[in-house]
């Protein structure tokens, strides 16, 4: 059964609390991007997990191995049960983010956190990618990039909606996809190009659904959450 994420990208910490408040109780998970983590620090994973919630953390690691492995471990003290590291980073970079946060989660006695690898970022169409040299479209791109992050020991990766039915085929069932660039039906898309409704999300085969805006800015976000809970039953 898939399960909804919900993006609380904010950097105010009066939203960020009362988004954790009108939304605790709900069967989601939250996720922590950049713009949340650079504001308040990894101490907002430990503020959500108070609240009841499972922490995605969208960390984005891509550095030297060692690098990310050290961050992978600080991740996961923190509190995540989620992260992820770009796929781009390659099998090696993957290797150590998924080594070092399993020490570490078992020198805690806490169970491990699930490691994703980022393949192509929903924002990016066709021909950003070819300026970025990457050949082929965002289906054989991101294809390549996850089968990296497999040999990696990843267990998934952040893909479009678009990519995650050839993922699994490619990759195995079992291999979890997270899809950003969900709208409801007849939401507006903001900055993502690739995009696709819950019903379509939860069709194709994704484990995670993320969803931002269409809840975090809604009059009544914890209304806004339980509609696109009914709408990922409808697939």
């Amino acid at each position: 059964m898939a399960e909804l994420v919900v993006a609380l990208d904010v950097s105010e910490t009066r939203k960020l609390d009362e988004l954790l408040e009108v939304l605790s109780g709900s069967p989601v998970w939250v996720k922590l991007g950049l713009e949340a983590l650079s504001a308040f620090g990894y101490g907002a994973i430990g503020r959500a997990r108070e609240k009841g919630f499972k922490v995605f953390a969208d960390v984005k690691y891509h550095d030297i191995p060692n690098t990310v492995g050290s961050a992978s471990r600080v991740v996961t003290r923190a509190g995540a049960s989620m992260f992820n590291v770009h796929c781009s980073g390659g099998a090696a970079m993957c290797a150590a983010a998924r080594k070092e946060s399993e020490e570490e989660a078992a020198k805690l006695g806490m169970a491990r956190p699930i490691v994703l690898g980022v393949t192509v970022l929903t924002s990016l169409g066709a021909d950003d990618l070819g300026v970025m040299g990457f050949a082929g479209g965002a289906a054989e791109t991101a294809l390549k990039l996850a089968s990296a992050g497999k040999s990696g020991g990843l267990d998934g990766v952040v893909c479009s909606v678009h990519e995650a039915a050839s993922i699994k085929a490619r990759l195995g069932e079992n291999f979890l996809t997270l899809t950003p660039g969900i709208r409801p039906a007849g939401a507006g898309v903001q900055d993502q190009k690739r995009v696709a409704t819950p019903a379509a999300a939860v069709k194709a085969g994704a484990d995670f659904l993320v969803v931002g805006r269409p809840i975090t800015g809604a009059p009544a976000p914890a209304a806004a959450c339980r509609a696109i809970l009914q709408e990922m039953t409808k697939s």
